[in-house]
């Protein structure tokens, strides 16, 4: 049986990755922030991803087949929480995407060079595109702090593989969403206000661009396609994508229509949210779909209904 470690466990792609492995048959080790896990096993004692000697350990231990790493520092003005200045910001983004990261890749060259790694990178790294849609040809040319860090993980992996020989695999990955999607992101925001407006046409929602458009998937597919990219011949980088713009407004009338309310009703514009200049990133898969065989499987239509169907079970309405 083969082990898996899966970093970032807690969350949406990690939890999706994690259920994957183990319908596959793996044995999966799962790291969050405060715990280890092993699904056939029972708990471990936490390991610290930022202590290279916890990492060391782990991986020595495990001998891992593969070692999948998803941590991702999202910070925004808009969460209601802590505002960081740039520097604190760059510094815990870099602890999550690059420090951690390195650890791993070191680890995995000491202890146990059969390893494969995959990180999970972002289209962030492109910045503001000179053209669409953006493939690995596109130069990497990011414009915020998230992007840039995501960036240097990118380059950490190219060295890894190229200096020591690591199997260390990149994915660019574009929007995804699912049930699991914490609420502060657009897709929740969108599918949890509607239903509160459905239960109380007082409560309206409120958007900031309706015409913002994103190449948005479902979290399932995408940690499909990882899964795929650690099993080609060689380590490479991958976008993933479904290569289809869609707008935000697109997103709201088809959760208004099988929610049964009226979009025109629902929603209020407020462009004092936008805190940021709108940037449209749409990717082209080309290169995974020919190496893998890879497409998405859940339509942009069903993807809402699901993630509509979920905030309705978990009667989480009042929650926008």
């Amino acid at each position: 049986m083969n082990t898996s470690l899966v970093i970032g466990a807690g969350g949406q792609d990690g939890t999706l990755l994690a259920e994957l492995l183990v319908q596959r048959g793996d044995r999966v080790v799962g790291v969050a922030r405060e715990k280890t896990w092993c699904a056939t096993g029972g708990p471990w004692d936490p390991v610290d991803i930022l202590h290279a000697g916890e990492v060391a350990e782990l991986v020595r231990e495990t001998q891992p087949a593969e070692c999948y790493y998803l941590p991702a520092f999202h910070h925004s003005a808009e969460d209601g929480g802590l505002r960081l200045d740039d520097a604190a910001l760059f510094t815990k983004s870099h602890a999550v995407h690059v420090q951690g990261l390195l650890h791993f890749l070191h680890a995995v060259a000491e202890h146990s060079p059969a390893t494969r790694l995959f990180y999970a990178a972002s289209s962030h790294v492109f910045g503001t595109p000179a053209g669409q849609p953006q493939d690995e040809a596109t130069p990497l040319n990011p414009e915020n702090i998230y992007g840039i860090t995501k960036t240097m993980g990118i380059l950490c992996c190219r060295y890894f593989r190229r200096e020591r020989g690591v199997f260390a695999a990149t994915g660019i990955l574009y929007n995804h969403e699912s049930p699991l999607r914490p609420v502060k992101f657009l897709s929740q925001k969108i599918v949890r206000g509607v239903l509160a407006f459905q239960r109380n046409p007082a409560k309206k929602l409120v958007l900031g661009d309706l015409n913002a458009v994103v190449d948005w998937g479902y979290a399932g597919d995408y940690v499909e396609a990882m899964a795929r990219i650690l099993g080609q011949a060689t380590a490479q980088d991958f976008v993933v994508a479904t290569g289809e713009p869609h707008t935000v407004g697109e997103f709201l009338q088809i959760a208004c229509e099988l929610a049964g309310v009226d979009w025109r009703e629902c929603v209020e514009t407020n462009p004092g949210l936008l805190r940021k200049k709108p940037v449209v990133l749409i990717g082209n898969s080309r290169r995974l779909r020919q190496a893998t065989g890879w497409a998405p499987q859940v339509s942009f239509r069903e993807l809402i209904a699901l993630m509509l169907t979920a905030a309705r079970a978990c009667g989480s309405e009042g929650e926008a």
